[in-house]
């Protein structure tokens, strides 16, 4: 078997997982994909390790070693990040990627209105001035 056929294989496993990092949304299929990368880079490290094998009469087959390390270190890596991603949906109801920003925004915080702590909005001056008054009071 030629070295082209599982190259081409894992060339265009790893471009359809490229794909599914960057144009999907969804968690899970993110997960999915990086996977999918993962293992077109095994079948590259097995392919030419096969491949340089033939050249070499006592090798020690280290693209298959480098493999299994590879899917040890996958499994791990997919356990802890489907646990993060439940997490995630369970506090926040969705594992769309675009409505996750930032973990101490709140879901029904609004980028758009302006705060009315500090002089942004109408009440701004009667919170800041309540709050000094309440500081003064603390000291006193």
């Amino acid at each position: 078997m030629h070295l082209v056929y599982p190259a081409v294989l894992s060339a265009l496993l790893f471009c359809t997982g490229l794909y599914g990092v960057l144009a999907r949304r969804n968690a899970i299929l993110v997960l999915m994909s990086v996977e999918l990368m993962l293992n077109a880079v095994n079948l590259n490290l097995v392919a030419f390790d096969v491949w340089l094998s033939r050249a070499a009469a006592d090798t020690l087959h280290s693209g298959q070693a480098l493999t299994l390390f590879t899917i040890t270190i996958a499994a791990a890596e997919i356990g802890i990040g489907l646990a993060i991603v439940l997490a995630v949906y369970r506090n926040r109801g969705t594992s769309d990627i675009d409505r996750l920003r930032d973990a101490a925004e709140h879901p029904d915080d609004d980028p758009d209105e302006p705060d009315d702590d500090f002089g942004d909005g109408p009440d701004g001056e009667a919170a800041a001035t309540a709050q000094a008054a309440g500081k003064a009071e603390a000291t006193a």
